[in-house]
């Protein structure tokens, strides 16, 4: 897993080192309940709190900690949830990641969008209403170069306010051109922090190179990026070293970078095309409650996101105790917004909850919550 030629590498970094010796350290199992009613009890949560709570021992308190989530929530957010919608624009991928639908050896129908279908279908996720967009490609630089996702920030910024991107790794110098087309946020996620089952599961293409990825939001904060968003695929290995990883990691980027805007991702395996049987292992939903709970204890003013691989009605409870961003109107295949693009892509992994922005919004009001198109205003 060494670094390829022309991968950047952060040479004053020591963040990955002290990641890796974190998760390395991390026992989930030494805890015990006292433990985690220190951690309950403290204002401020360390780094031994955050690793009990994320505990197998922390289960018997998960209401108490669930309360404590809510509470930080609402002292930090109120009842509002941010609400937007990924646009997937290509599905080629040099990538043999296992799991995944775009992975290189999957018989799937490649597709990948021209500006014009672009446009089209930002134009149709905008009259829903939503103001914020993820931009997401497959991992491929020969299909979809940096110009290409570039171009698209530039159509995006016609439309929305906030423009999130998820795609390939790239260096600082490409974070800063793509933020200067009018990204705001980079997510990258590690999938494993892992780096046995990192290379088990990534087994073609410049995926593989492990520290490249980790390291990936730093750059984009070199970059300028405004935020970054740190996540683990919970179920390709243990999911508790990997929550902890994750959450250490994005602790250290937020130390180092305090002006950077920090969120979580939640995602579990979910069926893919040509392979339905891929589900995570031991994350159920009380886990991953538990997961998202103890990130929001951890680093208060951290966003975090719940994905439409989960219900519609574990979504929405979610929203309610800790998380504070869902999606809505999602899809993941290439061209699936507007009635003006031919022949779509298929889907990066099958979704849970298909509810519509409108259904979704009318849902969270239900809930006496507050949907919100965007937080920002630019003078």
């Amino acid at each position: 897993m060494t670094y390829l030629p022309g991968m950047e590498k952060l040479e004053d970094s020591d963040i990955l080192d002290k990641v890796v010796s974190a998760m390395n350290a991390y026992d989930a199992d030494s805890y015990t309940a006292a433990d985690v009613e220190r951690a309950l009890a403290h204002d401020l949560c360390t780094d031994e709190d955050f690793g009990a709570l994320l505990s197998p021992a922390a289960a018997p308190y998960l209401e108490q900690i669930a309360r404590k989530a809510q509470q930080e929530k609402l002292k930090h957010f109120g009842n509002t949830v941010l609400m937007f919608t990924p646009l997937y624009i290509s599905n080629y991928c040099e990538n043999y990641c296992v799991y995944c639908g775009f992975n290189c050896h999957n018989n799937i129908n490649r597709r990948k969008l021209d500006f014009k279908e672009v446009e089209e279908e930002m134009e149709a996720i905008a009259k829903t209403g939503l103001e914020e967009v993820l931009i997401l490609t497959g991992e491929s630089r020969e299909a979809s170069d940096v110009r290409y996702i570039g171009e698209a920030c530039r159509i995006a910024k016609k439309y929305f306010r906030y423009i999130g991107l998820e795609v390939y790794p790239v260096n600082s110098d490409e974070y800063k051109y793509l933020h200067e087309c009018g990204a705001d946020c980079v997510t990258v996620f590690q999938e494993t922090y892992d780096s046995n089952m990192y290379e088990r599961f990534h087994v073609e293409g410049h995926k593989r190179i492990y520290p490249y990825r980790v390291n990936a939001q730093e750059r984009a904060l070199k970059g300028g990026m405004r935020g970054v968003g740190f996540g683990a695929l919970l179920g390709l290995a243990d999911f508790r070293k990997d929550a902890f990883a994750t959450g250490i990691h994005a602790n250290l980027i937020q130390k180092k970078y305090p002006q950077a805007e920090i969120s979580f991702s939640c995602p579990r395996l979910r069926p893919i095309v040509n392979n339905d049987k891929i589900n995570p292992r031991d994350v159920h939903e009380r886990e991953l409650l538990q997961i998202v709970c103890a990130y929001r204890i951890y680093m208060p003013f951290a966003g975090i996101t719940i994905s439409t691989r989960e219900r519609a009605e574990f979504r929405d409870n979610l929203v309610k105790i800790a998380a504070t961003k869902i999606s809505a109107g999602v899809s993941t295949g290439i061209g699936s917004h507007s009635d003006k693009v031919d022949n779509a892509g298929d889907d990066q992994f099958i979704i849970s909850d298909g509810r519509s922005v409108d259904e979704v919004f009318k849902a969270l009001e239900a809930e006496g919550l507050q949907p919100v198109m965007n937080d920002y205003i630019y003078v």
